[in-house]
């Protein structure tokens, strides 16, 4: 019998399998095929990756399904802050699509996102970006009076 270590951080298993995110990107975005909507996970999981940053980068990651935490940790965060709008556009140029492709995208993306992240943590993920990233999670803007 092998002796066994375990590792010093317990990694929580995520909510759901990468086909399962996948289905349901396919499904809240009307995607034709699984693959299409494999493409718009990587893309704006890419995108994502080079905005967050610190523990907040961590703990989604770990929220996240296997495969998709590797497209979002693969990426090295982009220093500058950059609006949601901002984001939105810098991806359509990206992968060459319109913005409100792009934005529809983003949505569905970020939607199933929000759901494995849970309150808490998106909350403290939409602490660390710029204003306009709320309704690309499906939450209203929350700004605060002057």
């Amino acid at each position: 019998m092998q002796s066994h270590t375990a590792p010093t951080t317990i990694t929580p298993e995520p909510a759901m399998s990468f086909v399962q995110m996948l289905e349901q990107v396919r499904y809240h975005g009307a995607y034709p095929t699984r693959e299409r909507a494999e493409e718009v996970v990587a893309a704006v999981l890419a995108a994502l990756g080079r905005r967050v940053t610190g523990e907040e980068r961590v703990d989604l990651a770990a929220r996240l399904p296997r495969e998709a935490a590797r497209i979002f940790a693969a990426q090295i965060p982009e220093t500058g802050p950059m609006t949601g709008w901002a984001f939105v556009r810098d991806l359509a140029t990206r992968t060459g699509g319109t913005l409100a492709t792009t934005r529809w995208d983003v949505g569905s993306v970020l939607g199933v996102v929000a759901r494995l992240a849970g309150p808490d943590l998106l909350d403290r993920v939409l602490a660390q970006l710029p204003p306009g990233y709320a309704i690309l999670f499906g939450r209203a803007e929350l700004t605060q009076a002057a």
